[in-house]
């Protein structure tokens, strides 16, 4: 029994360490950003192709992931319409919750498991191949050289991205209350124009810019601190799609309560 609880302690006391040197970590990354930004030190070719892979390459399944989920609010929003007669709320039930919640969480969520685990993937390969270690050896510092590019994508392009996918599940939300539902979209659009407000829409892009920042600085930190070769760089993948799911709720927890 002693040594079951000892056990117990043991692997507790492990994870405790484990998290507290990640948490640590994130934000020694993060200091690192922002002391690499002052002066600004950005590589513009680095930054380019970053800003395509980032977002360019997202934006197919950006659209294809928001035209379903406006069509699904509509859906779930048309149960209660239809039960009411409230057909003039339509708009506004599914506006309001992709603007303020699903299109940002979707997209983060989305961007989190192709961008963030890509980027501490490449990261991760990288620091197992001796390539930054390489790159310091020819005196670049490799937090300027690929880590600001990338933080700096990565947020700007999410919040476009959900600019992106707000707009198209509206789209896909009318063309379903059009054709499955039968509300013309004219009587749509006059709902969502009527009652969802400018807040509304700001709040969620709010809270894409606090995600993006944080899939940033979770991915890069992951990714710049990999050990343990092929093994170790699947490993902080899977920790960093994790640990930026569970900043996104945590933050969207807040940002919730602080904007309601």
């Amino acid at each position: 029994m002693i040594k079951a609880v000892n056990r117990g302690l043991e692997l507790f006391g492990a994870w405790f360490m484990s998290m507290a040197f990640d948490v640590g970590g994130i934000f020694v990354m993060f200091a690192r950003i922002v002391r690499a930004m002052l002066p600004p030190k950005l590589d513009g070719p680095e930054t380019w192709t970053n800003l395509y892979r980032v977002g360019v390459k997202s934006f197919p399944i950006v659209v294809v992931t928001a035209m379903f989920t406006g069509a699904i609010m509509v859906i779930q929003a048309g149960l209660y319409i239809e039960q009411y007669g409230a057909y003039g709320l339509l708009g506004w039930g599914a506006g309001f919750s992709v603007f303020r919640e699903v299109g940002p969480i979707m997209i983060g969520l989305m961007f989190s498991g192709r961008v963030g685990a890509n980027n501490t993937a490449e990261l991760g390969t990288m620091m197992v191949t001796e390539q930054i270690d390489a790159l310091r050896a020819l005196a670049i510092n490799p937090v300027n050289y690929l880590v600001v590019p990338r933080f700096i994508a990565m947020i700007l392009m999410l919040f476009l991205l959900v600019i992106i996918g707000d707009l198209t599940a509206v789209i896909g939300g009318a063309i379903t209350s059009q054709y499955l539902l039968g509300v013309d979209m004219e009587l749509f659009y006059w709902s969502l124009v009527t009652y969802v407000t400018l807040v509304d829409f700001s709040s969620g892009l709010i809270k894409a810019l606090a995600f993006g920042f944080a899939i940033a600085v979770i991915s890069c930190h992951f990714g710049m601190t990999v050990r343990g070769g092929a093994v170790g760089v699947g490993r902080a993948v899977n920790n960093s799609v994790v640990a930026s799911a569970i900043a996104i709720f945590v933050l969207d927890y807040f940002l919730t309560y602080l904007m309601k």
